[in-house]
């Protein structure tokens, strides 16, 4: 049996899983957190996968690769030291060097038409300007940028070499899926000079070996890697509810969306992956739990207890800020307050409601780019939610299936290790998953979905 291993290396924690080529089955699996904050010093996720590895975890592995955490910074100085800790995709400081940027260029149709994205403060070209106007010291020291799966890739490799996957380059706001190469100009702007960039590797093309003789394939970000692990094709819409909520799907051709709401990323495999994300996701119903002084077991049997609707309830669920729409200063509200409405019940499905219709809004935004979805996998933390389950494919408005719970960003870069070693194409692995649960109570659904659209536009004319 030949043994590859798959990595994810996300915001909260590096998870590693070993698996048989040939079937994708687990043979054996790590994971070690990692630090909380919205920056980190990348030295943190190496000890973290030093420790997810530990007691003999890579053993007769034969490849691995790293599916890591997207648009996050790391600033290299000439010897390939860390300049500063790594600015991480949901760290917003840049929202202001993100207009900046998108104002320079000619607006956001311009940034479309270049790249496949409209700036804003995930992007790692606005986290360069950041820097470069707010630490010039380290800005100076600054030789390369890179990605966190590409440190920790260069990490495993003996010469260091700065290695990247057009994936998760395409997330950068410097590299274009549409071209498949860098715009350094791009990168130049927004920094003031230029920076050392990886070299971007085809799908099966090994990044080298480890100095114990293991294959490095070339990695990816962590929506490619689920992408990958799940076995997307086209006709696959995929939402994921975890810290963040993504809405993506496999596309045959490049998107570029000059609302700046697709993100027009390619894919792990030479296709693409258009993708839409948002700050708030399996952490609204954490925190509604909490507030109802319950888990998020009791939050589901509240909400399946109100009415569609939550009796005029609506939450607007930006409690992080938001990325989609472009609100990084937004705060939650809650509308509809009355003395009859104002349940616990209520409230518990709100929240579900609220989360739920951000992410339908997303989904409304793939089909505007000529996305065409058969079915929609439910993936992530939030999807085991009882609620989340119950009231998605009438809100989401796409028949639903939830693959069992497995780690899909780490299966994902196991599957291209595992295609790293037979560069033919990717093994194709079982995926078990739940019956196929159809929209119903449709009305219900696009009443919900009126009101939260009347809550997001205020909102959105207020900022």
């Amino acid at each position: 049996m030949t043994l590859v291993a798959g990595v994810d290396s996300s915001t909260q924690s590096t998870k590693v899983v070993v698996c048989d080529a040939a079937s994708g089955r687990v043979v054996r699996q790590g994971q070690a957190p990692h630090p909380d904050g919205t920056e980190v010093h990348p030295l943190a996720w190496w000890e973290a996968l030093q420790t997810a590895c530990a007691n003999g975890l890579l053993e007769g592995v034969a490849a691995l690769s790293v599916a890591g955490q997207q648009h996050g910074m790391v600033l290299l100085d000439a010897e390939q030291q860390v300049v500063r800790p790594a600015l991480l995709w949901n760290d917003v400081r840049s929202a202001g060097a993100a207009r900046d940027l998108v104002a320079e260029l000619g607006g956001p149709g311009a940034w479309a038409d270049a790249v496949g994205v409209v700036p804003v403060a995930s992007f790692t070209v606005t986290k360069l300007r950041w820097t470069a106007e707010h630490e010039p010291a380290a800005a100076a020291r600054a030789q390369s940028v890179v990605l966190p799966h590409d440190w920790l890739t260069s990490r495993l490799l003996p010469d260091g070499e700065l290695v990247s996957d057009r994936g998760d380059a395409s997330g950068t706001g410097y590299w274009s899926a549409a071209l498949g190469d860098y715009r350094h100009d791009l990168l130049e702007q927004a920094f003031g000079r230029s920076l050392q960039t990886p070299r971007v590797l085809g799908p099966s093309v090994t990044a080298g070996e480890t100095a114990t003789g293991i294959v490095v394939a070339a990695g990816t970000g962590d929506n490619m890697g689920a992408a990958l692990g799940l076995g997307a094709g086209p006709g696959d819409l995929i939402v994921s509810i975890g810290t963040s909520g993504t809405a993506f799907a496999v596309h045959e051709v490049p998107v570029g969306d000059p609302s700046g709401t697709v993100a027009g990323f390619a894919d792990a495999t030479g296709r693409y992956l258009p993708l839409v994300a948002t700050l708030n996701a399996a952490r609204v119903l954490v925190a509604t739990a909490q507030l109802l002084g319950t888990d998020v077991a009791g939050l589901d049997d509240l909400a399946l207890r109100a009415a569609p609707g939550s009796g005029g309830l609506v939450l607007l669920p930006y409690l992080d800020g938001e990325r989609t729409p472009d609100l990084p200063d937004a705060t939650g509200t809650l509308s509809g307050l009355t003395r009859s409405s104002m349940t616990p019940e209520n409230l518990a499905r709100a929240a579900v409601e609220g989360m739920l219709c951000g992410l339908a809004d997303a989904v409304d935004a793939l089909r505007l780019q000529g996305v065409v979805p058969r079915r929609l996998l439910l993936v992530g933390g939030g999807s085991r939610s009882r609620a989340v389950r119950a009231l998605a494919p009438s809100l989401l408005g796409l028949p639903v299936v939830v693959p069992e719970p497995a780690e899909y960003v780490a299966r994902g870069a196991a599957r291209q290790a595992a295609w790293a070693l037979e560069p033919s194409g990717p093994p194709e692995w079982d995926l078990a998953s739940s019956p196929q649960q159809e929209p119903e109570d449709t009305s219900s659904a696009r009443r919900v979905r009126e009101a939260y659209g009347a809550a997001r536009d205020a909102a959105t004319c207020a900022a």
